[in-house]
């Protein structure tokens, strides 16, 4: 056996047992005992066998860093038996690139499979950069080639002096000019100062057709003396502006290469920050764009060649997909005549592969994850045909539309079925979700078991109780609210009657599954979703034991995207129609200058005998200023605006039963006008009520907005919500009130929404419990996002554990991209 497969040998048996301690994010770390003599028995062979090489030292030295690192390993803190374990990985890989590099091997292959190998590794990073580049998210090699530009600029086209137009008089620089490279020979060089005493650095360059200046603000005088030099040749790049007091052309800190650099940077006369197609990344304090641009020039270089295609080749065939280490050396750096327009809008084919390896592993995700469900058991079918129904039917006050009778009997299918129901319910505001709720949490009750409701708000909750506990109790059934506010005698009574079975609905927040609540027997769970928590509470759910069927409910209309994406796991069933008799409600938007008007109008409708809300926005942080505020508005109604109307006050510290009592006045007539600090979003159900008056608009956002506006028009009247907005106004709350005044259709607001705030905000990625898009947009890339999940969920069916040997780097890079968010164990 060669010296060298000897030392590799030794450094692969370190490897496994560091590996192995450090896999699945460190998970048998805890049960490990006795590394220490394991390493040290290896690092003894190591050290024995490079006490024979001359040159070795460095590496001698590493070994014995690690074996330090191990003393006492046993009694340290978890904690600290990772920090040493990753800096343990660190040396080990310096030390086999070192061992390569002694061999006359250049371009190791750390084969990317394991894509660990830290950043720090790549040549120009070292210990100090490594840790910025952390800032970035790039903490391996790996990382770095999948962090991908943010946009491009062209700096191919070299013109000639004369042929530059500069950025019009009176733009600023850098909104209007474009970016243009000038290759020229350095006339003078040196500080100078301006008229006002300022000092700048000053470079004039010249060409066969004119003359121009480079200037920077910002220098090191000896260095910039060093760096340029009269004669020398250099292609300078950036937007050119006139200099009025000059007179000529100038660039400000203008992008800089010579001949020299270009050697320097990239082993070879090759330009890299002008003269091409130049990347521009994000960045962090410390790092500069060039800085950057050279680094991922090495990793790019070094180590594109060697990364992991996991896409299958059927595929990769069918979807007409580019390699993916060619896709990623054109996205860091695009080849002379690439289409910069495609390139900043990520439509060129290498943007579309990487974006479809993006999608493709998220949809292989949700289809395991659904597949799991389906193949689940709950342990019993529930008959859906029994009397509770029929009495719930002739004591509701109203008649069911022909949309929730469709979506009632899509649930009854799933409840009948003895696999668990994973169904989301989506519909409009006032499209009456609340009522199918309730009928299907009674087909459950009658079958004997306990059905839950949870919403993401104490508020919310609150209102869905009020909103069937009537129905609930005429039918001789009992129900309780438990939310985080429920303390002492009556908390404890609620836990005992839930786990006694004595509670047939219990309605309330997350804190349902918290410790210490137990059930008798959870056949059914409704989560009330609002794009805020369902996603992780249905594993919560099923992690304590329980496998109900779960209906998740929103409010807010989900456009088809987020329903292929967030909740790509579930059915989906649909109220698409209103209760019959409703007039669409008018929206007008008041400036503060018209507040006056807004006011004639309120006033006109309750001389009509109608009735009308107020509602402020609530700071969360300052709930007792919010009160104050809205105490202060409802006198200043009572006594300079409406002094001969009765108005009330609803806010968010009130008790339950004072909030209840509130609204039964307002419900029954006792109030003309509803001043509310809480955002009564749901299940607010006055008829009467015909203007919707939204103070400070702008501060509220569209999905917010449009679940207000639903709380009117629900009678025979015309309905108004009153938008008042108050400058200054950014652009972003514009375009939200603008919306709201084009549409009252709330999946047309849903898909605006979407646009405006971006896939991310709109349902917190991170709080969603899906792996994050770094590359791909819902939105610019849904046609991609279709083909993707079309080929995730075919491949599941045919390989639904990812067994075959084709698919074992898909399944290894499918588990890093989910890591633990996948809780089923289907995939090994």
């Amino acid at each position: 056996m060669g010296k060298s497969n000897s030392l590799d040998e030794i450094i692969s048996q370190l490897k496994r047992p560091l590996e192995f301690a450090s896999k699945n994010s460190f998970a048998n770390l805890s049960h490990l005992r006795d590394l220490e003599s394991t390493i040290n028995s290896l690092i003894d062979r190591a050290v024995s066998f490079l006490s024979h090489q001359s040159s070795a030292v460095s590496n001698q030295q590493n070994l014995i860093k690690i074996k330090d690192l191990f003393s006492g390993f046993d009694l340290l803190s978890l904690n600290e038996k990772k920090e040493r374990l990753k800096t343990a990985q660190n040396l080990l890989e310096s030390l086999r690139v070192k061992e390569f590099k002694s061999l006359g091997v250049n371009s190791i292959t750390p084969q990317l499979h394991n894509s660990s190998t830290s950043i720090q590794f790549v040549k120009g990073v070292g210990e100090k950069r490594a840790k910025l580049l952390s800032k970035l998210n790039i903490q391996t090699i790996e990382d770095a080639l999948y962090f991908i530009p943010m946009r491009y600029e062209d700096r191919s086209r070299m013109k000639k002096i004369s042929e530059i137009r500069p950025v019009p008089a009176g733009l600023k620089q850098g909104t209007g000019g474009g970016i243009e490279t000038i290759a020229g020979t350095i006339l003078s060089r040196g500080v100078i100062k301006t008229k006002w005493g300022k000092r700048l650095f000053e470079v004039a360059i010249k060409d066969e057709t004119g003359l121009m200046r480079g200037k920077w603000f910002k220098f090191n005088e000896k260095y910039m003396n060093k760096k340029f030099s009269i004669g020398q040749k250099i292609i300078m790049s950036g937007e050119v502006q006139f200099n009025p007091y000059q007179g000529g052309i100038e660039i400000i800190h203008p992008d800089i290469e010579t001949l020299e650099d270009s050697e320097l940077q990239t082993g070879a006369s090759e330009l890299l920050h002008v003269g091409r197609i130049v990347p521009i990344y994000h960045l962090t304090e410390g790092i500069h764009q060039k800085t950057l641009r050279v680094i991922m020039k090495e990793a790019v270089d070094s180590y594109a060649d060697y990364i992991v295609d996991f896409l299958p080749e059927g595929i990769k065939k069918e979807q007409r997909l580019l390699p993916l280490k060619e896709s990623i050396k054109n996205i860091h750096f695009p080849e002379k005549g690439a289409p910069i327009e495609k390139l900043n809008t990520y439509l060129t084919d290498y943007h579309r592969r990487l974006i479809f390896d993006e999608f493709f592993l998220l949809e292989l995700g949700l289809a395991i994850r659904k597949r799991g469900w389906q193949e689940e058991k709950k342990g019993v079918s529930f008959k859906v045909d029994g009397n509770l129904t029929d009495k719930l039917r002739s004591i509701l006050p109203f008649k069911l539309t022909q949309a929730q009778e469709r979506v009632i009997n899509e649930i009854k299918r799933d409840l009948a079925k003895p696999e668990p129901m994973n169904r989301l319910l989506q519909g409009d505001v006032g499209s009456g979700k609340t009522v199918v709720a309730l009928y299907t949490m009674l087909i459950v009750v009658e079958n004997g078991y306990q059905t839950a409701i949870m919403a993401p708000t104490e508020i919310l909750s609150e209102q869905h109780f009020l909103n069937i506990h009537k129905f609930v109790e005429q039918l001789g059934l009992r129900t309780a609210l438990l939310t985080s506010s429920v303390k002492g005698k009556e908390r404890e009574e609620i836990l005992t009657q839930l786990s006694n079975g004595d509670i047939n609905i219990i309605v309330g927040t997350h804190a349902l599954i918290q410790e210490g609540v137990r059930f008798k027997n959870l056949g059914f769970a409704i989560i009330d979703e609002q794009h805020r928590f369902g996603v992780i509470q249905r594993g919560t759910i099923k992690n304590k034991g329980y496998s109900p069927d779960i209906l998740v409910m929103t409010a807010t209309p989900i456009p088809r995207t987020l329903s292929m994406t967030v909740y790509g796991d579930l059915e989906l069933s649909v109220i698409d129609e209103m209760p019959p008799g409703r007039k669409p409600i008018n929206t007008l938007l008041f400036f503060e200058n018209r507040i006056k008007d807004a006011y004639t109008l309120i006033e006109r409708e309750i001389n009509a005998r109608r009735q009308a809300y107020i509602v402020y926005p609530l700071i969360e942080e300052s709930e007792k200023l919010d009160l104050k505020a809205a105490t202060e508005m409802m006198e200043h109604f009572k006594r300079d605006i409406f002094p001969h109307l009765k108005i009330g006050l609803l806010h968010g510290r009130m008790k339950s039963d004072e909030k209840e009592d509130i609204m039964r006045r307002f419900k029954e007539r006792e109030i003309d006008i509803l001043v509310s600090t809480t955002v009564i979003e749901v299940g607010v159900d006055v008829p009467n009520a015909s203007v919707m008056v939204v103070e400070h608009s702008e501060r509220f956002g569209l999905s917010q907005l449009h679940q207000l506006r639903g709380r009117v028009g629900r009678g025979e009247y015309q309905s108004y919500c009153i938008l008042i907005a108050y400058y200054p106004i950014s652009e972003e709350a514009k375009m939200r009130l603008k919306v709201m005044r084009e549409s009252i259709d709330g999946f047309y607001i849903a898909e605006k929404d979407l646009e405006i705030r971006g896939p991310g905000e709109f349902f917190g990625t991170r709080q969603s419990g899906l792996p994050e898009l770094k590359i791909a947009n819902i939105i610019r890339d849904y046609k991609l996002l279709e083909s993707a999940r079309d080929e995730a969920f075919k491949l599941i069916e045919i390989d639904p554990s990812l067994s075959a040997s084709e698919h074992q780097l898909l399944k290894d890079s499918l588990k890093k991209r989910w890591q633990k968010r996948l809780e089923l164990g289907e995939i090994g």
